[in-house]
């Protein structure tokens, strides 16, 4: 059975529940459609550094600001950059930020869904297929067999979107970073000289192509990624059901790194994860297409080396909404104006990203990352 509604917006993640937070607040219905079967249907999980100039300017739209405050990680801004050795080239206490607060992914995430109107948001829905019909308007079916039609479809379903085909033929592709990702639970009870060489927020430790890189989150736990420059197939030679063989696998490329940095991976606790680093081309665009527009990574999935992703997903459901609101009838010149100002937002975000993957993971990628640093206010 097929249902109708003005605007679908495809995919639950911050940019898309941004983008229907910010259309409640100007009066404007819309619906939102989700693979995962419930809100907690899996955690969210990784802090995530909110920009003043995007993600907080978002938030600022949706009405939300004040209470993001209140799930701000107090000195989560504070960051290590160590070498191989465990030498410390530079060290931030994080009192003093650079505007860019600490939070916990779930808890901004559980801030938008709760500003939503009961129903907004509709679980379970994985899309199989999408249709242009006439007049500008779309189908999107379901794998449950059932489908919509609206006038207006924003796919902002991430990284393998299904609703990017109609409007572009790009594809993300490897980046040539690999991650392996651990958590140690407790730190500081169970793991104290792992909490002790991330400190009280984030962790980069480079050299030879290759990094630790470590936050701590809310719940006193540390995420690691472990990140190599190596082929695309690295990952396949690992067996991951095997945690302490994969651990051990990981840890033959850093051979000669301080114990205490080895031990990130080495003392983890669970399985450690893969996960291949994936980006849309620098400057992703696509003509104006009838009815239908992406936002954050369907649009311009990017690398992490920024810590753009999320900032832009949120400033781009915002920067949609008020365009939509702002042309009342008239979702062509809605999409046209937001699409003008996204394209040039984010090829440069995406150009940034490239570039920080360049500098962490380049020659004197140590030496590049303390310059960076210590450049001044302003500099990361």
């Amino acid at each position: 059975m097929s249902t109708h509604v003005p605007i679908a917006i495809i995919g639950a993640g911050l940019g898309g529940l941004t983008a229907a937070r910010v259309l409640h607040e100007n009066g404007v219905d819309a619906a939102v459609f989700d693979l995962e079967a419930s809100a907690g249907a899996r955690t969210q999980g990784g802090m995530l550094d909110i920009h003043e100039e995007s993600g907080q300017r978002a938030l600022r739209a949706a009405g939300l600001f004040e209470d993001f405050r209140k799930i701000v990680h107090e000195g989560g801004e504070a960051m290590r950059l160590l070498g191989p050795d465990g030498t410390v080239h530079v060290e931030e206490s994080g009192d003093v930020g650079r505007g860019r607060p600490e939070v916990d992914r779930g808890d901004l995430r559980e801030l938008l869904l709760g500003s939503l109107p009961h129903g907004t948001v509709r679980w379970g829905r994985k899309v199989t297929g999408t249709r242009a019909l006439d007049g500008g308007r779309h189908e999107v079916t379901f794998a449950d067999g059932s489908s919509v039609t609206t006038d207006l479809l924003v796919g902002a379903d991430g990284a393998w979107s299904r609703v990017r085909p109609l409007v572009s033929d790009a594809g993300p592709a490897y980046t040539g970073i690999s991650f392996v990702e651990t958590d140690l639970l407790e730190a500081d009870l169970r793991h104290p000289r792992a909490a002790a060489v991330v400190g009280r927020g984030s962790l980069f430790c480079l050299g030879d192509h290759r990094a630790l890189l470590a936050h701590r989150e809310t719940d006193g736990s540390l995420h690691v990624y472990t990140a190599l420059r190596t082929g695309e197939g690295w990952l396949d030679t690992i067996d991951f059901g095997d945690a302490a063989g994969a651990k051990t696998a990981v840890l033959r490329h850093f051979e000669g790194w301080d114990e205490d940095l080895r031990g990130l991976v080495a003392d983890a606790d669970g399985a450690p994860v893969p996960r291949l680093i994936h980006a849309l081309p620098v400057g992703h665009r696509w003509p104006r297409v009838p009815g239908v527009t992406l936002l954050g990574d369907a649009a311009h999935l990017m690398s992490p080396f920024a810590g753009e992703g999320a900032n832009l997903a949120m400033l781009d459901g915002a920067e949609l909404a008020l365009a939509i609101a702002a042309h009342p009838g008239d979702t062509e010149a809605a999409l046209s104006a937001y699409e003008k100002d996204l394209f040039p937002r984010a090829k440069a975000s995406a150009a940034a990203s490239a570039a920080g993957l360049e500098n962490m993971f380049g020659e004197h990628a140590l030496e590049r990352m303390t310059e960076f640093f210590t450049a001044g206010p302003g500099a990361a």
